[in-house]
């Protein structure tokens, strides 16, 4: 299988659009919009869609995709730069087109525009928090079906980092794995032998002993799951004390559950380098966008 890429340029990125979009569309149009059938064919409309409250603007490339689908000819300025941080009332874009393209597009276009935009400012807020520490936020699996990396996207317009995209194209060794191969040190044997195959291979453990077993074997990167704030600092203290005899250094370590972005500063203050968060992506509070015409 071809491994998805965790970045895209600028043709991927607009390939990926297409077709979200055009999935979208073909949900929302079946055979044809009926309502939009009430205007004339050649008339023609400026529209603008406005940002209803503050946030880090995301999905443009979807917008383009859906509104260009229906006009290819659509005239789109944009005033607010994907990434950059829209204000509550700001006119994001300008469009001038078909009014009936225009009309039967609005939905799609703004459903990935709030979506995508949640996402990116739900994760902006997450790195703000951490802001001076060594942690990174990082994403989940916990995503929309269908819309993963879309949404992984805009994580990393958000400033947050992508964990793997799939099954596939990593290996997260959790209790479950380790029980089944016989052990950490028997999982860990198995994962290197595949490792090639592998962006990454990372092991979770729950308890000190479990982490410092891990260590001896070898791991790399470790995911500290549901520690309380003294054990995860002695954690971070192990992996520092074994790291320093390891021709690797110390692991990678990683806060995973339970996660509040009331708490998230003092977890982030323990020392860990990642800090994965399933509610950038599986609980997301939609950007309050609108879309208002004027007749031309």
């Amino acid at each position: 299988m071809k491994k998805i890429p965790k970045t895209l340029d600028s043709a991927e990125l607009a390939e990926l659009a297409r077709k979200d979009v055009a999935a979208a569309l073909a949900e929302d149009l079946g055979a044809g919009d009926l309502t939009a059938g009430l205007i004339d064919p050649n008339r023609t409309a400026r529209a603008r869609i406005l940002a209803r409250e503050s946030a880090v603007l995301c999905g443009a490339p979807w917008v383009t995709a859906a509104l260009t689908a229906l006009d290819p000819q659509v005239q789109l300025t944009w005033h607010v730069a994907e990434g950059q941080r829209c204000a509550a009332n700001q006119t994001v874009l300008d469009i001038q087109g078909s009014a009936r393209a225009l009309l039967s597009a609005e939905r799609t276009a703004l459903n990935f525009l709030q979506l995508l935009s949640g996402v990116a400012t739900k994760t902006a807020t997450y790195v703000a928090a951490v802001a001076g520490t060594r942690a990174q936020i990082v994403d989940t699996r916990k995503t929309l079906p269908g819309l993963r990396l879309a949404q992984k996207y805009a994580v990393r317009t958000g400033g947050g980092v992508n964990h793997r995209i799939g099954l596939y194209d990593a290996i997260l060794i959790k209790e479950n794995h380790i029980a089944a191969a016989g052990g950490i040190a028997a999982v860990l044997a198995q994962a290197d032998a595949l490792s090639a195959t592998a962006d990454f291979v990372e092991i979770e453990v729950e308890t000190l002993e479990q982490l410092q077993e891990a260590l001896t074997h070898g791991a790399a990167m470790v995911l500290l799951d549901n520690m309380d704030l003294p054990t995860l600092r002695a954690a971070v203290a192990i992996n520092q004390e074994l790291g320093a005899s390891r021709s690797t250094g110390p692991a990678i370590l990683e806060i995973s559950g339970g996660v509040t972005l009331e708490g998230l500063r003092t977890l982030a203050e323990t020392g860990v380098d990642r800090i994965s968060i399933g509610v950038l992506t599986k609980d997301v509070s939609a950007t309050d966008f609108s879309m208002r015409f004027e007749a031309l």
